[in-house]
């Protein structure tokens, strides 16, 4: 939940994890590090990638900070560009905001009024980026 705004969750692919065993047809308890130790360890088989070994291939793995309710505070790292979308009565200002632990194709177009109210110091990024 961003915004105070309720959405569907989206997956976040970490790492990959072994698998301790099947369970039933369609779900797999996971060994999960002990930072993620208030998620519970079965998932489902929609919920999991398949994993193919490579030697070249490096994970990076950032650790979240976790809430007692299981959930994470998105953090704004930079603002990359800027838009202003026109209604029939008034114009909106929006940025584009890349967030902590995601990669730039998940950036998301938040509106500028709000991004100033909540990161200050973020915005004075954009009056430097050539925006109106």
């Amino acid at each position: 939940m961003r915004f105070f705004k309720k959405g569907k969750l989206s997956p976040r692919y970490i790492r990959p994890f072994e698998i301790l065993d099947k369970i039933g047809d369609r779900a797999y308890r996971l060994e999960l590090p002990p930072d993620l130790d208030r998620v519970h360890n079965v998932f489902h088989v929609s919920m999991l990638h398949k994993y193919l070994s490579n030697p070249s291939h490096v994970l990076q793995y950032e650790s979240l900070d976790l809430l007692p309710n299981l959930s994470y505070e998105e953090m704004p790292v930079q603002i990359f560009d800027r838009k202003v979308k026109v209604l029939r009565n008034k114009d909106i200002g929006l940025v584009k905001v890349l967030w902590r632990n995601q990669v730039i194709e998940e950036a998301t177009w938040e509106p500028e009024e709000e991004m100033k109210h909540r990161y200050p110091n973020l915005i004075d990024f954009v009056d430097g980026y050539g925006g109106e």
